[in-house]
């Protein structure tokens, strides 16, 4: 069973990208230094808004979440876990973390990457404003 959405963004002069356990995309439309884990603002849907199938399946201990993160003609792609825990109901944000902490804004946990370790590259397209564009696909293996 697999379930998919995509969540629209764009980058921000003030991308970081240098947080070392997350990186997170939101609905608004500033962002500060201290955002130093955001990699997209004014996007289209919050966890809240994520597809009720995928909101279903990420809600599973068993749930990997493959997330593609495209922008300027490049593209990185991060594995994590769902969790029985999620709540997935913040309005405005999604966040993917190293760690099994949860809170509402959580959509992944146990990621392969955070901020700090998104290519330069990526970082710097996401600096000139670039579209973010955000795939979520979620399954549960076969045989778990």
């Amino acid at each position: 069973m697999k379930a998919r959405d995509t969540v629209r963004a764009r980058g921000h002069p003030l991308v970081q990208g240098t947080h070392p356990t997350t990186f997170e995309v939101t609905r608004d439309e500033t962002l500060t230094l201290s955002g130093d884990c955001i990699i997209g603002i004014a996007a289209d849907k919050g966890a809240a808004d994520l597809d009720p199938n995928l909101r279903a399946l990420l809600c599973d201990d068993r749930a990997v979440l493959t997330t593609r993160l495209v922008a300027g003609g490049q593209t990185v792609v991060v594995r994590s876990q769902g969790s029985a825990a999620f709540t997935l109901d913040h309005p405005a944000d999604l966040v993917w973390r190293r760690s099994d902490f949860v809170s509402d804004r959580t959509v992944g946990i146990r990621s392969d990457h955070v901020a700090a370790a998104l290519p330069r590259e990526f970082i710097e397209a996401l600096r000139r404003g670039e579209e973010l564009v955000v795939e979520l696909e979620a399954e549960i293996p076969e045989g778990t």
